[in-house]
């Protein structure tokens, strides 16, 4: 007798490409949506930053420009961070995914197939 993951043979644990699919469970969608957030953050602060050029020459000698300056470090700094924040929960999310098994829906319906004996006086 061996187990089933110790034959090497199809379907063996130590085969196949490594490259698991998983279904649009939960945490395979808050993944996704982390990453979202992450490209929607980078983008934002790309953009506060291409809408601030030229304001220093054109403030010049005004104590605004000082303080304008001021608050878009302070929001490009915040942007940074929910980006980086996002990527890190992107990646944290889906190895949740992998190790709650939210794999391919067909392993599960596979599984559906597969005929359990009723115990003696049991109703099925």
């Amino acid at each position: 007798m061996s187990l089933a993951s110790a034959s090497g043979g199809p379907g063996a644990g130590a085969g196949g490409t490594g490259r698991l699919k998983y279904s649009k469970g939960p945490w395979t969608s808050a993944s996704g949506t982390a990453g979202a957030l992450r490209t929607r953050a980078e983008t934002s602060r790309s953009v506060l930053g291409r809408g601030h050029e030229g304001v220093a020459a054109g403030a010049a000698g005004l104590g605004s420009a000082a303080a304008l300056k001021s608050v878009l470090t302070s929001w490009e700094g915040r942007l940074r961070s929910v980006r980086d924040e996002c990527e890190q929960l992107t990646g944290d999310l889906l190895t949740v995914a992998k190790e709650m098994g939210e794999s391919e829906t067909t392993v599960k319906s596979s599984l559906k197939g597969v005929q359990v004996p009723a115990e003696a006086g049991e109703k099925r």
